[in-house]
């Protein structure tokens, strides 16, 4: 059980405090639904992150396409499909018992972000699956997303990170079947590395 120190801060007051208030422009960028600049920044987007909550803690997945990774039901709704994961659902598990969830978006090449707060539903209704079946795929089921708020990020953080602009920093780093070897002796990582991208491209969609 973690202590808290004197220095740790346990309420509202002393937060603001510390902050002060926001901006005129971090007031105003709230939007209740979907409004004509937010629908274009969000349908060029092809990556998200999917944060979700959960009775065992909360969790943040990647959700890609290769096209718009959402689209638009109506003005208040989203649609997300879920393509092929690794069958863990744990972003399915926490949508299915506590509906809470948000939505980051990002474009390459801008520093801004656009944030989604919401509700959602896991839906197999044919009609919303048939909606993502082409050329031969089709998720097993749809992330309904009620909207609560949509508003844009500043670039502070893109922009101090050099998300666009550092270029390949993956050098060296541990893959996946070390991260696996690590955690059960004797687990084959190089032979799991070896077999993972002629799997990936057999089973992405």
């Amino acid at each position: 059980m973690t202590t808290l120190s004197a220095d740790t801060i346990t309420d509202i007051a002393h937060l603001e405090a510390i902050y002060g208030t926001p901006g005129k422009a971090s007031l105003i960028k709230v939007a209740k639904r979907l409004t004509p600049a937010y629908r274009k920044w969000i349908m060029a987007s092809r990556l998200c992150v999917l944060t979700t909550v959960g009775p065992d803690g909360t969790d943040g997945s990647p959700r890609g396409d290769d096209g718009p990774v959402v689209t638009e039901l109506d003005p208040q709704t989203l649609l997300m499909p879920d393509w092929r994961g690794n069958n863990r659902m744990d972003s399915l598990r926490n949508i299915v018992t506590d509906g809470r969830l948000s939505l980051m978006f990002v474009v390459p090449g801008s520093n801004n972000v656009v944030r989604v707060n919401g509700r959602g539903t896991v839906s197999v209704a044919p009609d919303l699956i048939d909606r993502f079946s082409d050329r031969g795929r089709a998720p097993r089921s749809v992330i309904v997303i009620q909207i609560d708020e949509i508003y844009s990020q500043c670039a502070r953080a893109l922009m101090r990170a050099g998300t666009w602009s550092a270029g390949n920093e993956s050098e060296g780093l541990p893959s996946v079947g070390d991260m696996l070897a690590e955690m059960e002796a004797g687990f084959d990582g190089e032979a799991y590395d070896a077999a993972w991208a002629p799997r990936a491209a057999k089973t992405m969609w």
